[in-house]
């Protein structure tokens, strides 16, 4: 299948992945606080969360493509300030890095936990939302719905490998991470100019 900007779809999707949020935190407290099966199931929990998000996503979105022209241009502008809003945010953000490895909760409760903690989040639905039709080919032979759905699916699997990882070695990266708190905040930067430049870019495409 042929999408459009594979490559760059590819490079920002890890970049965001990489950017510490929500779900790098609680994948990682809880592979401190639980050990390594419990990063893994954390890691499995956020990215089915997230796996819901993005082919509601899919769905709507293709739905609005297809029948109207003035709800696409609504949600491409709301998408557009929404993506610069949040570079904007990572760009003067000067929240420390903080992790909190007090509490152990049963296996079962960390997967659930961490899928609601995706699923009930509307920002990672209005995330979705922008993103993912800026990398759809018009001029393919699949639908909408297939090329927004396999997107998803790819930025999901590239997320359950970086959460697997960090869930599974979560001790020693978030040591890492504790004592080289620069670190977390460069990458924050980069991607707060990345989302800024993706919702320019947003505001530019064509239905």
């Amino acid at each position: 299948m042929e999408f459009k900007n594979l490559e760059l779809f590819i490079t920002l999707s890890w970049i965001l992945i990489l950017t510490p949020g929500p779900d790098l935190l609680y994948v990682l407290t809880r592979g401190i606080s639980g050990g390594k099966k419990a990063g893994l199931i954390s890691a499995f929990g956020v990215t089915a969360g997230i796996l819901v998000h993005t082919l509601f996503a899919a769905l709507g979105l293709s739905l609005i493509l297809r029948t109207s022209a003035t709800a696409f241009m609504v949600i491409k502008f709301a998408g557009a300030i929404y993506l610069i809003y949040l570079g904007v945010k990572a760009l003067l953000s000067k929240e420390k890095f903080d992790l909190d490895t007090q509490k152990r909760i049963p296996n079962r409760k960390v997967f659930v936990q961490g899928m609601l903690t995706n699923i009930l989040n509307p920002k990672v639905a209005l995330f979705f939302l922008a993103f993912l039709p800026q990398f759809i080919n018009a001029d393919a032979m699949q639908s909408h719905e297939t090329q927004l759905s396999l997107l998803g699916l790819l930025f999901c699997f590239f997320g359950l490998i970086f959460l697997s990882v960090l869930g599974y070695f979560a001790g020693t990266i978030g040591n890492y991470l504790l004592s080289h708190k620069n670190a977390g905040g460069i990458v924050q930067k980069i991607a707060g100019s990345i989302m800024v430049l993706l919702g320019i870019r947003l505001v530019f495409s064509e239905r």
